[in-house]
């Protein structure tokens, strides 16, 4: 395996609802390597968003060592949590969470301006990663002017401007069709390829699944399998898209 992004060690989670107790991680032992492109499957109820809420600092473990870029999350105080989800971490999440007054291309810039990139640098950044995503055209549209797979596009494109390590994605294709959800995934896979970027991606969606390098299957608070797949070679399957902006606008 590649250098370890990700380091689960007997990784437990319990939540407290007055005198219930709710364990929905039981020792959960996982290590991803950078560059991978990871399903993390299950049934409702099996802990996958609690633990993709661990890996992305926005939780605690109850037990357990949890090491995510080389970091042990449990050292780290409220503000470097933080900082680490804003310079190190993209997220995806079902709900494309867009500014609903700003523009695609703002919406992209918005992280970027949080980490203090200049003007100039974070526009430019902002529209290359858009024109990656075969966005290009829609630059200046607001959230309610795209249809859904182009929102859920831009949300993307948010996550990876910065060109984070790891990308954590929970359940992105869930308010897709079938064509949407192929093109955010061949998107994704490139990004991935161009940029090696590691994703885990949090799904019941078997066409995400059908493009993951490896599944990772929870069931009750527990690893129940861990398969890798053969990598497919990608293929375009919309002219220019995921193509860079000089070769995407060649004819």
């Amino acid at each position: 395996m590649s250098e370890s992004i990700i380091t689960c060690r007997g990784v437990e989670k319990t939540f407290r609802t007055g005198s219930q107790e709710v364990r929905a991680l039981r020792g959960v032992d996982l290590e991803i390597g950078e560059g991978e492109f990871v399903a993390l499957v299950g049934p409702s109820g099996s802990g996958k968003t609690t633990l993709l809420n661990l890996l992305g600092a926005l939780d605690s473990p109850t037990r357990g060592e949890l090491v995510v870029l080389g970091r042990r999350l449990d050292t780290l105080n409220k503000r470097q949590r933080a900082d680490m989800r804003l310079r190190s971490i993209g997220f995806v999440f079902q709900a494309y969470n867009l500014v609903p007054v700003l523009t695609a291309v703002e919406n992209v810039e918005f992280v970027l301006e949080m980490q203090g990139m200049g003007v100039r640098a974070r526009r430019a950044r902002a529209v290359e990663v858009l024109e990656e995503l075969g966005l290009g055209d829609v630059l200046h549209r607001r959230p309610r002017e795209l249809s859904g797979g182009q929102q859920q596009r831009v949300a993307v494109a948010r996550a990876v401007a910065s060109r984070p390590r790891l990308v954590l994605a929970d359940e992105p294709t869930a308010n897709l069709d079938g064509e949407n959800a192929e093109i955010l995934m061949h998107l994704m896979r490139d990004l991935r390829d161009r940029h090696g970027m590691t994703y885990l991606f949090s799904t019941h969606d078997a066409r995400v699944v059908s493009h993951a390098v490896r599944v990772v299957t929870l069931v009750d608070g527990r690893v129940a399998s861990d398969r890798a797949k053969p990598e497919e070679p990608p293929h375009e399957i919309l002219p220019g898209v995921g193509k860079p902006p000089e070769i995407a606008t060649a004819s």
